[in-house]
């Protein structure tokens, strides 16, 4: 039987938060930002370990009580220069097996439902390739010229923002990494070996904490999730 695990890169900086803590530590309704994404993966009765992937001269995660998550949670620091670097060597140095399913998700994403990814995995663990959680665009979007004026309007007909968990097995996304490893999400590499993951609907809760904003809307959904 195959198993399933999870493998989140938090190797990165996060400049755009403008702060000189790494974004997946920064504070959030009292806990790090990464410490709710944990959670949630770790409280998941059918993951079995959940990887983060770290930089190697990280300081910051062993200074967090982690007790709650304990025998699930494995921190290894290979993190790379980019996220597609950071997941290729988390699953080199994770060892699973190839039919293994991982699920990779974004430490700035600490609004991951547990309902949500329970439904992921019950409609993913037999599918032939895997997929994402994803959601149809809303909004309007506008193509931009060189001096930020309206170019054309871009048809969203068809069109889902990608969001994580994306969940695939661990030898197919590590040999897709090792074609295409200038990806920006792991589907994308999948997607250029040929093979179409599945779109899972989510919603807009499970948003990517790109900016200061940010914080007070995801400390909202947390406090309302409670």
């Amino acid at each position: 039987m195959s198993e399933f695990h999870a493998l989140v890169p938090a190797a990165g900086f996060g400049a755009r938060m403008g702060n000189e803590l790494p974004k997946q530590y920064l504070d959030l309704a009292g806990r790090p930002m990464i410490w709710h994404a944990l959670s949630t993966l770790c409280a998941n009765p059918n993951i079995k370990t959940v990887f983060v992937v770290l930089a190697p001269d990280d300081e910051y995660f062993a200074r967090y009580d982690w007790s709650h998550c304990a025998g699930k949670l494995a921190p290894l620091h290979c993190g790379g220069k980019t996220r597609a670097e950071s997941v290729a060597n988390g699953l080199l140095v994770s060892e699973l097996e190839p039919d293994d399913w991982v699920l990779v998700h974004d430490a700035a994403r600490p609004c991951l439902s547990a309902h949500l990814l329970a439904r992921m995995i019950a409609e993913l663990r037999d599918d032939p390739v895997g997929g994402i959680l994803a959601v149809p665009v809303a909004d309007t979007l506008k193509r931009a010229d060189a001096q930020q004026r309206i170019a054309h309007t871009e048809p969203r007909e068809g069109l889902w923002q990608a969001q994580t968990p994306q969940m695939f097995r661990a030898g197919l996304l590590a040999e897709a990494l090792s074609r295409s490893n200038n990806v920006t999400d792991d589907a994308s590499a999948i997607e250029a070996m040929g093979l179409q993951p599945r779109l899972v609907a989510s919603d807009t809760s499970n948003f990517k904490v790109t900016y200061p904003q940010d914080i007070e809307l995801a400390e909202l959904l947390l406090d309302k999730n409670r």
